[in-house]
């Protein structure tokens, strides 16, 4: 027993799948299949923007951890650089005395050589006089009256900072230029003259 087709209007007979019926069901089947693709394809762009986001985070971290690692030690290691600049400050430069004359250009040199050694690892001194205040880098510890600098400025340090990198081992703390105090009126006094 053979199938028959069902016939066109026309007397011809249609071929299976193309009947009215069946073209109903098929471009239903074929708008839910492409639905389900693009909705594949969008979840699979998100699953992978998601995947390099991850990537680009972790090798942030990476770098970051590679080049910060050494903050508690280079923070122990400043106090070092600033006990060895004191001690030059407290011993003259023209000094002759034939037993501290040594010991002066020895600690000199260690001073250099360990500025030098921060140099190379990324640490640098913050030494801002002259600078505008910064509170990202500095600590501010007195007002200080200064009719040549501008308010805000800093005009001592009484301790210079260090950063490594971007970022801050130990702010530099300063002495800024104060407001000048605004001029007073005499109080109580009139003035009869007009």
């Amino acid at each position: 027993m053979q199938k028959k087709n069902k016939e066109t209007p026309e007397g011809e007979q249609a071929e299976p799948g193309n009947t009215p019926a069946d073209a109903g069901e098929n471009s239903s089947s074929d708008s839910v299949l492409e639905k389900e693709n693009a909705a594949l394809k969008e979840r699979m762009l998100r699953i992978a923007a998601d995947a390099e986001n991850m990537r680009k985070r972790a090798e942030r971290e990476r770098e970051d951890t590679a080049k910060y690692a050494i903050s508690s030690f280079a923070r122990d290691l400043v106090n070092v650089a600033e006990n060895l600049k004191r001690a030059l400050d407290n011993v003259p430069a023209e000094t002759k005395d034939p037993a501290i004359r040594p010991l002066r250009d020895g600690v000199e040199m260690t001073l250099k050589e360990l500025l030098s050694v921060f140099e190379r690892h990324g640490i640098r001194r913050i030494d801002p006089v002259g600078e505008p205040f910064d509170h990202n880098f500095h600590q501010a510890v007195a007002q200080l009256p200064a009719p040549d600098a501008p308010a805000g400025t800093v005009v001592q340090v009484l301790q210079a900072g260090y950063a490594l990198g971007d970022r801050l081992l130990r702010p530099a703390m300063v002495g800024v230029a104060k407001t000048p105090d605004s001029p007073r009126a005499d109080s109580g006094a009139v003035d009869t003259s007009a």
